[in-house]
Parts: C-alpha cells; structure tokens; sequence
C-alpha cells in the first residue's frame, strides 16, 4: 500500500508529510494538557510519578491503537513529564543490529527511546533488543572469522515506548518485555469538539462551539483527523465566509469534501453500496469487491474496512461481506432495495 493513497483521504489517520510541522505544533505537552484517553493518562501520572521519587527509569511501555489517537504524543509527553530527552526512530529505520547498537550507545540515564512502527522490526534486530531492555546491555561482536570475539557493552538505564498500530505482529517475547501495554481507544465526538477548540484557539481561528462538534462528529473519532478538518474548514471559512466558523460553514465545507455525517467519505460509501446494490448486501468476496471499486484488495482490507467494521457497517463473514442494517439506514435504503435495483 503506497503512502500516497494512505494519505491521500481526508479522513485517513495517518500524518502526511506536509503535516508534519502542523501536527507537532498542536501536540500537547504534558499530561495535564491531553485530552481523552483518561484511564490511561490517569495510570501514566501514577507510574511517571512513582519512577520519579525512586529516580528510576520508568516501565518499557507500549502503545497500541489505529493510527491518529496521539500514540507518538504520548511517548513525547512521558519524556518531558520525566524531564529527559526523547530519541525517536521506527521499526523500517533500524536496518541492522549495528544501527540499533549506536542507537542505544548514546542514550542518557532514564532517556527515553520512542520506536514507531515497533511490530516492523527486524528479527535479528528483535533478537538483539531484547538484552538491551531486560539487562541494559548489548553484545557486541568484534573482528572476523575465527578472531572475532564477542563482549557486553553496558548502557544507561532506558525506558523503551514502543507503537504499534499491528498489536496481532508483535512476537510474543517482544510483547513480554513491556511493562506497560495500552491500548488507545476511538475519542467520542465530546472530547474531540475539546481537542477542536483548543487547536482553533492555537491557531486563532473564530469558532462556535455548535462548529467545533460538527467538526468532531465526522472525525472517525481520531484527533489527527479533526484537526486535518479544521484546518480545511478555515479554508472554506475564509474564503466563502467571513473567517468566523459557524455550524453552517462547517456543514458546507464538509459536504464539498464529501465527508458525510458518520465520516464516511466517497469510497467508504461505494464499497457500501457495490456491496449492496450489485450484491444485494452480501455476502461477496474481498476479490470481487476490490474488481468492482477498482481499488487493490490489501488497500480495502487495511485502509477502508477497519472503520466500517468498527462502527458495525460491515460484517466478515466465512462466506465473504455483508452490509448491515446500519449500512441500510446510513444510505437512506431498505434491505432488499439493492436487489429491486438490479432487476430493474
């Protein structure tokens, strides 16, 4: 799956590489500031609290949860919370041991490393991690051939803050040696219109609060994706309005980008209704269905299905999809309909 097709949906989760500046200017800080996610922030206070007083490196941590919930936020706020510097890398970067091996070599006491992506590791990379985040040590291999002799390069004490948006291919060893495991939920629009109004207030955008939920309601539940909308909405606002968010501007600014009421999009809403007017709800094949929309089956299956599954659009059946009823309301048809469609 290419990144541009990924990223190239209004209502993806992903950050796009023009947003990248945008997205960390509106991070917040520290855990006092972060909205949503509540149990957890609550459980992070507690453990950054406790690691603090012992002057101890907090727990290995790992996040996990679609792309969009604030994973990569939550890794920068637990270093400044500690106070000490956040190394970040990915899975894909670190190509070999010797990379992951001058990774580790320059981490400060208590220093906190972020791996994104942690589930694309490679294995022989895996294998070597593991000494390092249990014994705070790594072996190192010196020489060729019969002269090569291996000795234990000692590292500061390091808390490692995996994310993964794969949980299901993580080894389970790799899973045992994290302390912490949360998962991050879908934000319900009412923390999302929060999130909405305090980027409004950071980037001085005039907003109604009738605005801001409208905004939050079509964000799939992902903050990424409503300030991705806020930020076209101000568009629209300034140029078709007079800069000043209302609930009927942000109406109009969604509709021309064809994000509906549930944050459904165009090929969210034709992989539904090929389902249903050409297969009469299903069940069809994840092959016949990637044929009708013209789309290839691994991006249906990893970028468009989660969601509508999620919300109870769309079932995986043995036998292949099927619309539900929810689908059925959502499009304003009847069961059935699909068929009368075809015979007529």
């Amino acid at each position: 799956m290419s990144e541009f097709v990924e990223h190239a949906r209004v209502v993806d989760g992903g950050v796009a590489p023009d947003e990248k500046g945008f997205d960390i200017a509106l991070r917040p800080l520290s855990l006092r500031e972060y909205v949503g996610q509540k149990k957890h922030v609550d459980n992070l206070r507690v453990f950054i609290e406790a690691a603090r007083r012992r002057g101890e490196p907090l727990d290995h941590v790992l996040f996990c949860g679609p792309p969009g919930l604030g994973k990569t936020t939550l890794a920068n706020i637990i270093a400044e919370e500690m106070n000490v510097t956040i190394h970040t890398t990915s899975g894909p970067a670190i190509e070999h041991k010797g990379a992951l091996a001058a990774l580790l070599s320059k981490l400060e006491p208590r220093d906190v490393l972020f791996i994104d992506e942690i589930h694309r590791l490679n294995p022989i990379v895996e294998e070597n991690l593991y000494p390092a985040i249990e014994d705070f040590e790594i072996d190192i291999i010196a020489g060729d051939g019969p002269h090569a002799s291996s000795y234990k390069l000692p590292l500061s004490p390091f808390t490692l803050v995996g994310a993964t948006t794969r949980t299901g291919l993580l080894t389970s060893p790799l899973l045992s040696r994290f302390g912490v495991n949360m998962r991050l939920e879908y934000y319900p629009p009412e923390e999302l219109m929060q999130i909405v109004v305090r980027s409004a207030g950071l980037l001085n955008i005039p907003m109604d609060e009738d605005g801001a939920m409208e905004m939050a309601r079509r964000s799939r539940g992902t903050p990424r994706i409503a300030n991705r909308l806020l930020r076209r909405v101000r568009d629209f606002a300034e140029v078709e309005g007079d800069g000043h968010i209302t609930k009927a501007i942000a109406c109009f600014a969604l509709e021309r980008l064809e994000v509906d009421n549930a944050g459904f999009d165009q090929m969210d809403r034709r992989i539904l209704l090929t389902i249903i007017e050409k297969f009469d709800g299903g069940p069809v094949g994840i092959e016949t269905i990637a044929a009708a929309v013209s789309e290839p089956r691994d991006t249906i299956e990893d970028v468009y299905e989660p969601f509508l599954m999620q919300n109870g659009f769309l079932q995986r059946t043995p036998r292949g999809r099927i619309a539900t009823r929810l689908a059925y309301e959502h499009l304003g048809l009847r069961p059935g309909q699909g068929e009368q469609r075809r015979l007529f």
